[in-house]
């Protein structure tokens, strides 16, 4: 049996600042609007009500928080420009292999319309995440799928479940995904037959995902996207694709252009479920010339594999069991192999950024050093500004922590207009803290205190409980040098 789960470890490589990563799974307050969503990237949950100061002085008496803030639009929808030779290749590496490196022997996805139940203890906002994410896949994928009133099991059941509940049955996982069963209470009997195998398949007809629903309300969003693509389409994660959900790094959020575009190849009336590999490559050149009509006039990138010794450097890296001195290990291991293969792209500049991460505390020069050639090479390519923003906050915080405000408001600006764009709250609140303390730092109070307010909204939506964004804000507030 081969579960499909999103690791709590891959979150934490994405969310991760120099400061220890606050990790919200309970108490989450989930947004309810209370005015039809408008054409903005995001509007608060309730009208506006007596926010707190927060001030650098009061950051940990922080009593009363401003409304949540979510989400309205898209996301990042744009198409990419890519050459159909580069989408062919990674169709098929993307449909034919797990992450864990078995084949599937046959193409597989649900054929006919597809019906989504959402059961057990649903969280409020929950539904109102399933119906953006599945309004998407209709538009930008062409999928003929609908939610099923609430409490109806369909050919996906999402199941909202306590988040302990998930890690009795998976520890390292924050949600997973399983075909063959509708609820959890049949995984432990069912997970080792033959109707929990993926590679078994010869087409989908009943997959359940296990959703936490006691976590951050960002949290339980990026679950139901990554969870729901893979249950309808691909099964693995390959790291050369930088705009994407079917990545290990995790950078990506919600599923993207480039995503639905998969899932478009993916439900194509040329293809059905049960054809072998060579009878879906054959087909793919009419698929792409029809779904990505420029693509046969863009000169492909021509990516070098990703050899599976850096994909197990990075796994002992950012594993969960190993000890400091190991992790370590394997983030030098896998950017020297990154160097070794000539690479100049996201995934030297990703191997860095978590050499950056493990030496943040050990050896704090040295740590920069590894951000900065992460924020160099990510910078480079319009696909990877989203993850230029999380390397720039790491920048500037260590800029922050020797009182240099000028350079860290420099690395910050523009950066939250990004995580907007790509709907990341947790860095977009972690942007706007760290320019307050940087304003605060150059005597710009009234600025720093707008700033910190304006955090807060997009902190509930991306830490959950109250207690997890004071306790970001007093970590953030400490990073400035004090005294002098």
């Amino acid at each position: 049996m081969t579960t499909i789960a999103r690791l709590l470890t891959r979150r934490i490589a994405a969310a991760a600042m120099l400061l220890p990563l606050m990790v919200a799974t309970s108490g989450c307050m989930a947004p309810t609007p209370s005015a039809s969503p408008s054409t903005g990237a995001a509007k608060t949950a309730a009208p506006t009500t007596q926010a707190p100061a927060a001030s650098r002085a009061d950051t940990s008496k922080v009593t009363a928080l401003p409304p949540m803030k979510v989400f309205y639009g898209d996301g990042p929808m744009a198409r990419p420009r890519i050459a159909n030779a580069d989408l062919a290749r990674d169709f098929i590496d993307l449909s034919f292999r797990l992450e864990s490196g078995r084949e599937m022997p046959v193409f597989t996805r649900f054929e006919g319309p597809i019906r989504v139940g959402l059961t057990g203890k649903v969280p409020p906002g929950m539904a109102r995440e399933l119906d953006n994410v599945i309004g998407r896949l209709r538009r930008e994928a062409g999928i003929d799928i609908t939610r099923l009133p609430m409490g109806q099991t369909g050919n996906i059941t999402i199941n909202a479940v306590p988040g302990d509940r998930i890690r009795r049955e998976l520890p390292a996982a924050a949600c997973f995904v399983v075909p063959g069963i509708s609820r959890l209470s049949e995984y432990r009997s069912a997970r080792r037959s033959a109707r929990t195998d993926w590679t078994r398949l010869k087409e989908r007809d009943q997959i359940a995902i296990f959703v936490p629903s006691d976590a951050a309300p960002q949290e339980m969003r990026d679950c139901l996207h990554e969870e729901l693509a893979q249950s309808l389409g691909p099964l693995n994660d390959l790291y050369r694709l930088a705009g994407s959900t079917f990545n290990d790094d995790n950078i990506q959020s919600v599923l993207t252009g480039y995503d639905m575009m998969i899932l478009r190849i993916t439900y194509a009336p040329e293809l059905q479920s049960g054809m072998t590999r060579k009878a879906v490559a054959a087909r793919l050149p009419g698929v792409l010339a029809r779904v990505n009509p420029d693509g046969g006039f863009v000169p492909p990138r021509v990516m070098a594999e990703t050899p599976v010794e850096w994909v197990r450097a990075l796994s002992q890296a950012l594993g969960p069991d190993g000890s400091p001195a190991t992790r370590l290990r394997g983030a030098e291991r896998a950017v020297a192999i990154a160097e070794g293969q000539g690479w100049n792209d996201h995934r030297t500049a990703f191997a860095n950024y978590v050499l950056g991460r493990l030496l943040q505390i050990r050896d704090p020069k040295r740590a920069e050093a590894a951000l900065l050639r992460a924020h160099s090479l990510f910078g480079q390519h319009p696909e990877t500004r989203i993850h230029a923003a999380h390397t720039a906050v790491q920048l500037a915080a260590h800029a922050i922590s020797r009182g240099e405000s000028a350079r860290a408001l420099a690395l910050l600006k523009g950066q939250d207009a990004i995580a907007e764009r790509y709907q990341n709250a947790v860095l977009l609140a972690n942007i706007k803290m760290l320019r307050a303390e940087a304003q605060d730092l150059a005597g710009q109070t009234a600025a720093a205190r707008a700033s910190r307010l304006d955090s807060l909204g997009w902190a509930r939506y991306g830490f959950g409980p109250d207690a997890a964004v004071e306790a970001r804000l007093r970590d953030v507030a400490a990073l400035a040098p004090r005294g002098g």
